[in-house]
């Protein structure tokens, strides 16, 4: 493609040679540069990619793309000085794929808690109604039927436009993307055409990353003041910033809530193991999926498809027979025993409150809830003794133990969680650095009924120390113990 239409609408300061050029392919890591490529030089939190500049010429890149021209430049080779290197590769990578967002109804997700669970439902919802779709989630990206593995929660903005691109060859009319704050703040959704945005709740989270939660905010916020009169705005009424997310848009403002009054109105009436009964709109529905938090999670779909234009009867039908994301509330019960084990992906403060509460409800008797928590290495510090806090307030026994340690040592991890806990709470704790054995503590602690809850990992299929990944599935280990038992 040429350059000069590749660049179409970036806001360019300066260009030094002629943008009549082929180019074959755009690039945000120098060595994956080839001849006749574009190297776009991104200033990341921790790489500033004007520093591979010449690497990438070395490499065979015929333009740069950059915030700040090199002090020399090499002949024939076209520079393009631009505003902000970062939409700049959004919007190039858009045009570069042909705009592929615009030929589908793309629909993102944002929040702390509850992304991947309203993406997926939106997901499967169109699919039984008969739409081929794409998803892009934290658990996996799928092109219709065709799962690819998922890295990140958001792709950069070239995969993201190339995963676009494959989407609309297959046919997909419908897209549900999670988008992170992360995306947002790093402009991998800029020159995205969106159909929809919603938004589920806003806690405590990232703030290793964005350093204050009102920045946290307001990097959510932006994206729903960016969005085209066009697009719809759904926002969840009863988190206490729903309104505040969308005070700027000019998108068609919609709400759902449990408490307020709302646009999409839901009410509770039963919350157990065999699922959620609520209404709808006055409209009485069974759903598979367990929790208030679900409840929430069930609305933000079926708005969404409502403001899309969907017929009401058939969305609840199809919602009232789905199951969520996996690691997402995923149970299961022991044969024998009857010791329920729940994997959940809670690494939040606020996630693992709503689980933990969710279970209380869920307990038929003096069942005792047994939760086994960990901490990420890297991320967070500050949530540590929070998310300590509110497994020792909500369980009847807690085991610290590693979630991904990363580069971290686990036991200054499972020190920084201590300190969260009080002196009453002390005799409830254990601290099990190993995540295997301590999984396996608990369920060897747990009487018939009782409830072993495993956070923090979810989906995750292996866990991250040193640089290294194992292969590790919480389900797996749980089904594991839980055969041993029957033996």
């Amino acid at each position: 493609m040429i350059l000069q239409d590749i660049l179409y609408q970036v806001a360019i300061r300066s260009v030094q040679g002629q943008t009549a050029i082929d180019i074959t392919a755009l690039q945000l890591d120098s060595r994956k540069v080839e001849s006749g490529n574009c190297f776009i030089a991104i200033k990341g939190a921790a790489i500033d990619g004007h520093h591979f500049i010449n690497t990438a010429i070395q490499q065979g890149a015929t333009a740069i793309v950059c915030e700040q021209m090199p002090t020399s430049v090499v002949a024939g080779v076209v520079y393009v000085e631009v505003e902000n290197s970062g939409i700049a590769a959004g919007m190039m990578a858009h045009h570069f794929y042909g705009d592929p967002s615009m030929k589908m109804q793309l629909v993102g997700v944002t929040g702390t808690n509850g992304k991947t669970t309203i993406a997926t439902l939106l997901f499967k919802l169109y699919t039984c109604l008969g739409y081929t779709c794409g998803l892009i989630s934290t658990v996996q990206n799928q092109i219709g039927t065709t799962i690819i593995p998922s890295t990140h929660t958001t792709p950069d903005a070239i995969q993201l436009n190339q995963l676009l691109k494959q989407m609309v060859a297959a046919g997909c009319a419908y897209v549900f993307m999670e988008v992170s704050s992360h995306a947002i703040h790093q402009n991998r959704i800029a020159g995205l055409q969106f159909t929809g945005a919603l938004f589920s709740n806003i806690t405590h989270d990232h703030l290793d990353y964005h350093h204050s939660f009102d920045e946290y905010i307001r990097v959510k916020k932006s994206w729903f003041d960016h969005l085209p009169s066009t697009a719809f705005a759904l926002s969840n009424a009863d988190d206490k910033r729903g309104m505040v997310m969308l005070q700027n848009t000019i998108a068609r403002k919609k709400y759902y809530s449990l408490r307020t009054l709302a646009d999409y109105k839901g009410k509770l009436l039963e919350n157990s193991l065999s699922g959620l009964h609520l209404t709808v709109d006055e409209t009485e529905v069974h759903c598979r999926l367990i929790g208030e938090f679900n409840a929430y999670n069930l609305l933000a779909a079926y708005g969404a498809a409502i403001c899309m234009g969907a017929n009401k009867s058939m969305v609840l039908q199809v919602l009232s027979s789905l199951d969520g994301a996996e690691g997402r509330f995923d149970y299961s019960i022991s044969p024998k025993e009857k010791i329920i084990g729940i994997v959940d992906y809670a690494h939040t403060p606020d996630a693992l409150l709503n689980v933990l509460v969710t279970i209380k409800k869920l307990r038929q008797g003096n069942e005792k809830i047994i939760a086994v928590v960990g901490c990420g290495g890297n991320r967070d510090k500050t949530k540590r003794p929070i998310m300590a806090e509110v497994a020792c307030e909500h369980s009847d026994k807690v085991i610290f133990t590693s979630d991904n340690p990363r580069n971290e040592d686990p036991l200054e991890i499972l020190n920084d969680m201590q300190a969260g806990v009080n002196a009453v709470a002390k005799k409830k704790v254990l601290s099990i650095a190993d995540r295997k054995e301590a999984i396996k503590t608990a369920v060897s602690l747990a009487n018939p009924e009782d409830i072993v809850l495993i956070a923090g990992k979810g989906h995750e299929k292996y866990q991250e120390i040193k640089g290294v990944k194992y292969d590790f599935d919480d389900k797996q280990v749980l089904k594991e113990i839980f055969e041993l038992l029957e033996k």
